[in-house]
């Protein structure tokens, strides 16, 4: 609107009145270019912000389990090898009854024993080694000019932390029942890698309106995925889409991410990427362009994905990533 009134007023005039006069022929003339916007059905608006309200769960609890992973290197970096995952109940648990490994080898190995066995429900050859190498563990100073203020630290950390991990449990809670109940949950729910987490989001980056993102293209554009080419003359150049949804574009770029380990194409397909001197991000966003092709196939033609079928359609192709695919398969086999 702005730039369309600068083209008319170049003196840069602008009052209310010339403005909505704009605004209305705006609207008037380019009609046929206009798309009219249809809300999607009540469940796809409420789980399209449940998802993404989690993902940003997501990212304040990586910030704060950072944060506490640097004071707890500062004062008890042993228990980071104890727990492999930060992110648990268990370890708030831990650190808010043993602040610092001076008290955690105060307690009793019964009291230990019993902690780690329930409610935790931990696997019985996990608990001794992990007693073991608490109770043998060496501290990193006794200063308490470190320990005290680090662990004053350590438990106003645990506390914010519990508060994303119970509204995650409640999101997943809320997120499971509204998109199993989607009549085309199970096509994403078939994607490698989707899991509970990524089908719901892959659900709602398509949602429930075939008519309006009727093709691959307009959802690599919409989502800014697909660059922007510029031509002057005989010079072109292509730039990075800067419009388009950010959290859209995050789901298929996390989705395609998520699919390296159980799609063995998608695994090829990164590396080679990874070879071409492209670093993860880009990477991953190339791998995505393929999956939002398949994703839109599947979508519009109600079909499940079939890892064989989209095998023989790169061979009908004649795709040079089937001759990829087809050379790392005869390395892995130790084939010639």
């Amino acid at each position: 609107m702005a730039k369309y009134r600068e083209a008319l007023t170049p003196s840069r005039a602008k009052d209310a009145p010339t403005a909505a006069a704009l605004q209305v022929e705006i609207l008037l003339k380019p009609r046929a270019k206009l798309t009219p916007l249809s809300p999607q059905s009540p469940t796809m608006r409420a789980l399209a912000q449940l998802v993404e309200y989690r993902r940003r769960l997501v990212g304040d609890q990586v910030r704060r389990t950072h944060r506490l992973t640097s004071a707890l290197k500062n004062s008890c970096p042993h228990v980071l090898r104890w727990f492999q995952d930060k992110d648990t109940a268990l370890f708030c648990d831990v650190l808010s009854r043993w602040p610092t490994l001076k008290a955690a080898q105060r307690a009793r190995r019964t009291t230990l024993e019993s902690f780690f066995r329930a409610p935790h429900g931990h696997a019985a050859d996990v608990i001794p080694t992990r007693i073991e190498a608490i109770q043998s563990a060496v501290a990193l100073t006794t200063d308490d000019g470190v320990i005290t203020p680090n662990a004053l630290l350590v438990h106003a950390l645990v506390a914010q932390l519990r508060v994303p991990l119970q509204v995650m449990a409640d999101c997943d809670n809320a997120i499971a029942p509204r998109a199993q109940e989607h009549p085309d949950f199970a096509l994403f729910e078939a994607l490698p890698g989707a899991g509970a987490v990524f089908a719901p989001r892959l659900l709602v980056a398509c949602g429930d309106q075939r008519e309006r993102d009727a093709s691959a293209e307009a959802r690599h554009k919409y989502a800014g995925m697909a660059p922007v080419t510029e031509r002057s003359g005989k010079p072109s150049w292509g730039h990075w889409r800067l419009p388009g949804p950010q959290f859209l574009r995050q789901t298929f770029v996390e989705g395609a991410t998520a699919s390296t380990r159980p799609a063995f194409w998608a695994q090829v397909y990164y590396q080679q990427q990874r070879a071409q001197g492209k670093a993860h991000q880009a990477a991953v966003r190339a791998l995505a362009f393929p999956w939002i092709r398949i994703l839109s196939r599947c979508w519009q033609d109600r079909t499940p994905y079939d890892e064989s079928g989209y095998l023989q359609a790169l061979n009908r192709r004649s795709a040079p990533l089937l001759h990829t695919l087809a050379h790392e398969a005869c390395k892995g086999l130790n084939i010639p």
